[in-house]
């Protein structure tokens, strides 16, 4: 086991960098015939597939937040120890390898392509280190929500392959991220300022002969902000009708309490509006995070931003500090699920109550 010490960078910069191309294996059509890539797939311009791979399932997400561990091991809940939460666009992809080729060949080829292009490996485990066997558990419900090949299709074009499509017709679900002789990997690059993270497991797909490697990259990526609104008769009216609205128009960088001023006014402006319309409207301000990382610590970052929405209310637009309370409930109060990337964005959100 290997594991290396590092600040890691918990925020994306608002600019992106090209990342340099580093093919470590021949073109998708180069693969067998019965070996058909997922519809939409394509491989990620820092690392390429392994030789004659084919693409299982493959999911990018122009901007959403993800996790990846601090340390080896898993918590009682299968959760990443010490997670390192980070935004950004979020690439996955999940290849098969040809078969006879075992998962050690392939995680290794992997690893020397990002050593090359410049990544430092901060974890690095084998089947011989206790825990590593494990954490595919803490990213497992990142597969849910990714496009998977038609392998049953493909099945029927070749039924003179038996073998082979029985195995094929068995696959599916998060056992195609390897249950067994599992290698695992994460590291980072730092360039220009910005950081980019990278995670790979390779291991055996249950109970067959294929060797698979599941790839998470997130990069720096800027986000658009300021394009959610809820105006202020808007605001009224979902307070009177059910004593409470969620607002995504308030942003902050991830870990962060400070509100991002430009891309938040807008919210803060029609906010400011309805209390100055309705003088004797008392409300709590409610910070809520997602269910990832700790939640003591989420916890607290929920109260702290809470404060400062109440801050620019009463400093920047002279609201009365009797009239607005801060609340911060972290991942307690949930209003989607927080097994997937749409829920837990609609779980981080600020929410005006009335008193």
């Amino acid at each position: 086991m290997k594991l290396m010490s590092s600040n890691l960078a918990r925020h994306f910069a608002v600019a992106a960098f090209c990342l340099s191309s580093l093919a470590i294996a021949a073109p998708a059509s180069a693969s067998p015939d019965w070996a058909i890539d997922v519809a939409g797939g394509e491989d990620h311009p820092l690392i390429q597939r392994y030789n004659n791979s084919w693409m299982m399932a493959y999911k990018k997400i122009g901007f959403d937040q993800t996790t990846f561990p601090g340390k080896l091991g898993l918590d009682s809940h299968n959760e990443f120890i010490s997670p390192i939460t980070v935004e950004g666009q979020i690439t996955r992809m999940v290849y098969f390898a040809p078969l006879g080729k075992t998962p050690l060949e392939v995680h290794r080829n992997y690893e020397q392509a990002l050593k090359a292009a410049g990544f430092k490996a901060i974890i690095s485990c084998t089947p011989r280190d206790k825990g590593c066997e494990h954490m595919r558990y803490g990213f497992d419900d990142h597969y849910s929500s990714m496009k998977e090949a038609d392998f049953r299709a493909n099945r029927a074009r070749h039924p003179e392959k038996s073998a082979l499509n029985n195995q094929m017709f068995s696959l599916g679900g998060t056992n195609m991220l390897g249950t067994d002789d599992l290698y695992f990997t994460y590291g980072t690059l730092t360039k220009d300022g910005n950081t980019v993270h990278a995670m790979l497991n390779t291991g055996k797909v249950y109970r067959t002969d294929f060797t698979t490697t599941y790839i998470e990259i997130a990069e720096p990526q800027a986000m658009q902000g300021g394009q959610v609104t809820v105006n202020a008769d808007a605001l009224k009216n979902a307070l009177q009708s059910s004593g409470k609205v969620a607002l995504y128009g308030i942003y902050f960088d991830t870990g962060k309490s400070e509100i991002k001023a430009a891309e938040s006014k807008t919210q803060l402006d029609e906010m400011a509006k309805l209390l100055k319309s309705q003088p004797a409207l008392k409300v709590y301000i409610v910070g809520h995070t997602d269910n990832q990382g700790n939640l003591d610590a989420n916890q607290a970052l929920s109260q702290q931003r809470a404060q400062a929405v109440v801050a620019a209310l009463t400093k920047q637009y002279q609201i009365a500090a009797t009239r607005v309370a801060s609340k911060g409930v972290a991942s307690l109060a949930p209003v989607a699920s927080n097994d997937n990337d749409a829920g837990r964005a609609k779980n981080r959100r600020v929410e005006l109550v009335v008193q």
